[in-house]
């Protein structure tokens, strides 16, 4: 529940601190002296829209704090303060608890604390999801079935992904894999070097003439008629004389035997080199195969190779998960079945409960000056939506209108009742509520319904409303007076708690705006008797203002 709000610099008010108590607070005053500053305030704290255009004339910048005591289910009470800086610049800031948050951060414990019903706001009934929670809660609908197979599927489609997707996605990527490994692999690379080598052999075989005539022209210089032979055999002659020089001899002759032993390898090369246009072309073909592999698979033949091992790799392995996929397969088809007729299940239960859901609301909408409204809650039909996650709330305000989903037909006050018919007949979660304009346009009996209503709702909840009816004044719990001064040409707003003795004089101006008094006043306490302020709530403390 909200126990504190401080606020500083919002709209015509310049300071104000505002205790609350648990049930049902009216927010009252004279229309402009800033009543709905205090919703715009809870507003702000809960992460809502900020606009500049709130921040007091001469402030820079408006400040708003609020204290949340929230019990735990271990039944401990949790204190949380939230707190927003809006600054003329239009720049926004936000605190939790003291600490510096974001404004989305913000929002979601305030979605959690607050539910906010206005002319403007945004409602969280109003969502689709909401809609769909609401049916359950209302119907006590067990939705563990429903969910434990949703994960079951999901899990098992997971499992069924990392083992390559489903069985169309895993037969193309086996016949992909199957592919590139046959197309590797039938080229059979010897080596990482084989390209280059291919490369040397093709320059030979390209100019085998050339070479061959270069061979026999060496082997002519080094044969036994050749002069570097004659010459070396006439130097070793000459020194076979000179002792001193044996050594060198003997270098001679073994560079001979050397020159003899090469001129041999160059007669037989040039013996052997002839032209072979087959080997040329195979190995031009053979080039080609595999610098077409190269530009599928690798910058070069290692890449190529190692793609090869990979691929080959993850087809044995997807072949060997053929059993595995076949027994997820069949699990999946299972736990599809136990879904649908989970979500049937659920879905008989959610359009059995709807037309009850709906009547009820009607029933409670009739009683606040809406008499000829007609509430229908709509829900996907089987063959489409088994689990009957479409729901959707229906509303005709007026007699001979279809009902159309709430969002379209609702708007302002009529809006505001409708979420109240809704939190009367609902009434979960958060444990604070708040009606902006929630009696616009209604009075008479139509407006001690709304009272009666606000303060019903009050026994479960903490519900806040600005309200212009006196009707409503009086059924509340705890009055917040909100009024307005004007000092040196300033104007000053202030919200103030109406102590019980002086509840009857407030009463009386709503009544009858100081005319009157008398008798106002007269009447005011016989509103105050009638609607009753002794409910048993129990109050956590005096609403101040400073």
């Amino acid at each position: 529940m909200l126990v504190e709000l401080s606020i500083e610099n919002l709209g015509i008010i310049e300071s104000s601190r505002i205790s609350f108590q648990n049930g049902f607070t009216a927010f009252t005053g004279e229309t402009g002296a800033g009543k709905t500053m205090l919703v715009e305030a809870i507003n702000l704290v809960c992460g809502r829209r900020a606009e500049t255009s709130v921040i007091r004339d001469g402030a820079e910048e408006a400040h708003v704090e609020a204290r949340f005591v929230r019990v735990g289910a271990d039944g401990d009470e949790e204190e949380i303060i939230l707190g927003r800086t809006v600054h003329r610049e239009g720049r926004s800031r936000a605190y939790i608890n003291g600490r510096m948050a974001t404004v989305a951060s913000l929002a979601e414990y305030g979605d959690e604390l607050v539910d906010i019903h206005g002319q403007h706001a945004h409602q969280r009934l109003m969502t689709a999801a909401v809609q769909r929670e609401s049916l359950d809660s209302y119907a006590s609908i067990d939705l563990s079935e429903l969910r434990e197979s949703r994960e079951a599927v999901t899990q098992l489609d997971a499992m069924l992904a990392a083992l390559g997707g489903d069985e169309k996605s895993r037969a193309r990527e086996l016949d992909l894999l199957a592919f590139q490994c046959d197309e590797i692999e039938s080229v059979a690379i010897t080596s990482p070097n084989e390209d280059s080598e291919l490369s040397q052999e093709e320059d030979l075989l390209a100019d085998v003439v050339r070479h061959q005539e270069s061979l026999w022209k060496s082997t002519a210089l080094l044969s036994d008629d050749g002069a570097a032979l004659e010459k070396l055999g006439e130097a070793i002659r000459v020194l076979g004389h000179v002792s001193s020089m044996s050594a060198t001899s003997q270098r001679l002759q073994d560079l001979l035997a050397e020159v003899e032993d090469v001129a041999h390898i160059l007669r037989a090369a040039a013996e052997s080199t002839e032209e072979n246009p087959e080997r040329l072309e195979f190995i031009r073909l053979r080039r080609q195969a595999l610098r077409d592999l190269m530009r599928k698979y690798g910058d070069s033949l290692q890449d190529v190779m190692s793609f090869g091992l990979e691929a080959r790799e993850r087809l044995d392995e997807l072949t060997g998960y053929a059993e595995r996929v076949q027994e997820l397969e069949s699990a999946k088809k299972k736990a599809l079945a136990e879904l649908r007729i989970a979500q049937l299940r659920v879905g008989d239960q959610r359009r059995a409960a709807a037309p009850a859901l709906g009547a009820a609301v009607q029933d409670r909408l009739r009683q606040l000056a809406m008499p000829n409204a007609t509430v229908q809650v709509s829900v996907g039909a089987p063959e489409s939506d088994p689990a009957g996650e479409s729901v959707v709330f229906m509303l005709a305000a007026n007699p001979g209108s279809a009902p159309q989903p709430l969002t379209k037909v609702a708007s302002g006050g009529e809006l505001a009742r409708v979420m109240l018919s809704l939190r009367l007949v609902l009434t979960g979660d958060p444990a604070t509520m708040v009606f902006d304009e929630v009696d616009a346009g209604i009075g008479g009996a139509a407006a001690v319904a709304v009272a009666s209503a606000l303060r019903e709702l009050g026994q479960g909840h903490q519900v806040f409303a600005v309200t212009h009816l006196a009707q409503v004044g009086a059924s509340a719990h705890q009055q917040i007076s909100v009024s307005k001064t004007v000092k040196s040409n300033r104007t000053y707003g202030s919200a103030t708690a109406v102590k019980e003795e002086d509840r009857a004089a407030e009463i009386a101006r709503m009544l009858s705006g100081g005319v009157a008094d008398e008798s106002a006043i007269a009447h005011a306490r016989d509103l105050l008797s009638s609607l009753g302020t002794d409910t048993g709530v129990v109050k956590k403390g005096k609403g101040k203002s400073r």
